[in-house]
Parts: C-alpha cells; sequence; structure tokens
C-alpha cells in the first residue's frame, strides 16, 4: 500500500541518515492526532478522486519553517500521511523539481471544490 520508494540505505550501516536520530525516541500518536490523520487520508482520496481527472497533480502546502510554497504529488502526500500515521513522522523526500503550478491546488482550495461538488449534487 506504501507508493513511496523504498530508503535504497535501508540497512546500510553507512546511512548517511543515520546520524539524524533513532526513530524510537519517537513520541507515540495520541488518539486525537490519530484521527486527524485518518481524516486526512480520507480528505485527500476524495479530492485526488474529484481532481485528478480535471488535471490536478496534487496539493502545494506554504511551508511554515522556509515560507515557500511545497508541491506535493498524490502518491508523496498519501505517503506522508501513512507514515505519520504509522511512525509518528514522515520520511525525508526530495522537493517536486520544476513543479507547474498551475497543476497544484491548495488543500483549501480542494475542500472548497469537494463542498461545491457536493452542493451541486445536492440539488
Amino acid at each position: 500500500m506504501d507508493d513511496v520508494p523504498p530508503d535504497p540505505f535501508a540497512g546500510d550501516p553507512d546511512d548517511p541518515a543515520a546520524a539524524l536520530g533513532d526513530d524510537e525516541d519517537d513520541e507515540p500518536l495520541d488518539p486525537t492526532e490519530r484521527e486527524d490523520i485518518l481524516a486526512d487520508l480520507a480528505d485527500l482520496d476524495v479530492f485526488r478522486a474529484l481532481l485528478e481527472p480535471q488535471g490536478i497533480r496534487g496539493l502545494v502546502l506554504d511551508c511554515a519553517d522556509c515560507g515557500e510554497p511545497h508541491y506535493f504529488g498524490w502518491d508523496l502526500l498519501q505517503g506522508n500521511l501513512h507514515d505519520l500515521l504509522h511512525g509518528g513522522r514522515h520520511r525525508v523526500h526530495e522537493p517536486a523539481y520544476g513543479p507547474d503550478p498551475n497543476e497544484f491546488v491548495s488543500w483549501e482550495y480542494a475542500r472548497g471544490y469537494v463542498a461545491g461538488v457536493i452542493d451541486s449534487e445536492d440539488r
């Protein structure tokens, strides 16, 4: 179910990321955090089902650390949420290279789009 590529350094004693810390120090998610991630995964499935056929490749999220927008494809977003759910944090990954901003929407836009689709079906 994990669509994110495997860690190429898994099991390598010379793993350059080994100095970053041990996953055993991570605190487990509390029930509220777990529910939030499950809700995000459910939302993501709906967003993708409605937006991908429209040519949208994923979501853009503003990074609180660097202040820059980060573009995430559907599979990477789903993989990150699964990693958070099962390990308490997501894996390190490479940012999208040269993404076309026209092919990504914000989480808020996606949520509004879904609400609009649901509203139009109720009429």
